[in-house]
């Protein structure tokens, strides 16, 4: 199997990272869609309107976020099409998420990426 990797979408986009498929809500602000090179947006997978405004204005802590944002992907149905998906096209080339925020632990990856490992979808470690 190929790799799973993280990247920020700010980073320019290499022929190493295969597949690039941004992992945010928000398309990302001062990016051209050529120069983000995709070839998907997972946005149904991840935290919904309302707890990430919540986040960002400071009603919801870290934990909390972190929390209802495990919720949703537990119960999205889009998650398990998203692991499919993810399954097959590592069997033919690396795939890269590609995400905006500045420091990704303080972000919803953390959660993503602990609800792919325990789809059995290993990856490299965050940035």
């Amino acid at each position: 199997m190929n790799t799973l990797k993280w990247k920020r979408v700010y980073d320019r986009a290499e022929s190493s990272d295969g597949d690039r498929i941004l992992v945010d809500q928000l398309w990302p602000r001062g990016v051209r869609r050529e120069q983000a090179a995709l070839d998907g947006w997972a946005k149904d997978i991840t935290p919904s309107k309302s707890i990430r405004q919540a986040y960002h204005k400071g009603r919801l802590n870290f934990d909390q976020f972190s929390r209802s944002y495990q919720k949703e992907l537990e119960t999205n149905p889009a998650f398990p099409v998203f692991v499919d998906d993810l399954g097959k096209r590592l069997s033919e080339r690396d795939v890269t998420l590609v995400f905006a925020g500045k420091v990704a632990a303080e972000t919803h990856l953390p959660v993503l990426r602990s609800q792919l490992e325990k789809a059995g979808v290993e990856s490299e470690p965050l940035p």
